[in-house]
């Protein structure tokens, strides 16, 4: 489907200021960037999960419908706040899981530098978003640009464009965060042992 950019500003605009309705028009405009989002996380989770492409599409559509005060200032803003809410779900489903598992033997936790940068299997959801979590207390523009960055797909350029700093800010951050989480999901798997 091609859709305009102003089309999507304006209905962005629309659903913000409280037209639900809008965001029926919108999603099945961004219905398939939202499947490949979500697909990209899914990548990422272990053979066989329970939780589907399509599921986590419709109950991030769930939640945007239920946000109190979603303002997305862009498409790019849009996809950021779909892409937390992807994680969020993830995230919910995966602490789940392991309520039910405790005691179990679990994976163990590593942050590759393959993983830092696509999404690769192999680092568990849960310390990674704990991990984010710290982070986003010592430094939040940095966590935000992970956010962006690894889990919403942007580009340096989008990212720079939700964050309102420049491209050069973005690859300094991305750098030192990706460092701060290695470092932070080491010292959580050193624990575990």
């Amino acid at each position: 489907m091609d859709v305009r950019p102003e089309q999507l500003t304006q209905l962005l605009e629309s659903w913000s200021q409280g037209d639900q309705a809008a965001m029926d028009r919108l999603m099945p405009l961004v219905y398939d960037d939202l499947r490949r989002l979500a697909h990209r996380y899914m990548a990422g989770e272990r053979p066989g999960h329970t939780l589907q492409t399509t599921a986590l599409v419709s109950e991030t559509y769930l939640r945007l419908v239920g946000a109190a005060q979603t303002s997305p200032e862009s498409r790019a803003h849009f996809f950021a706040i779909c892409s937390r809410l992807m994680r969020q779900i993830l995230v919910d489903w995966a602490r789940g899981r392991k309520a039910l598992k405790r005691g179990s033997d679990l994976p163990s936790l590593e942050l590759q530098e393959q993983f830092a940068m696509t999404g690769q299997p192999g680092a568990d959801l849960v310390a990674l978003d704990d991990a984010l979590e710290a982070l986003a207390k010592v430094d939040g523009r940095k966590a935000q640009v992970i956010e962006l960055r690894f889990f919403g797909g942007l580009s340096v350029d989008e990212t720079a464009n939700v964050l309102r700093v420049s491209e050069e800010t973005v690859h300094r951050d991305w750098r030192l965060a990706r460092s701060w989480l290695r470092r932070e999901l080491r010292k959580e798997s050193s624990r575990g042992q």
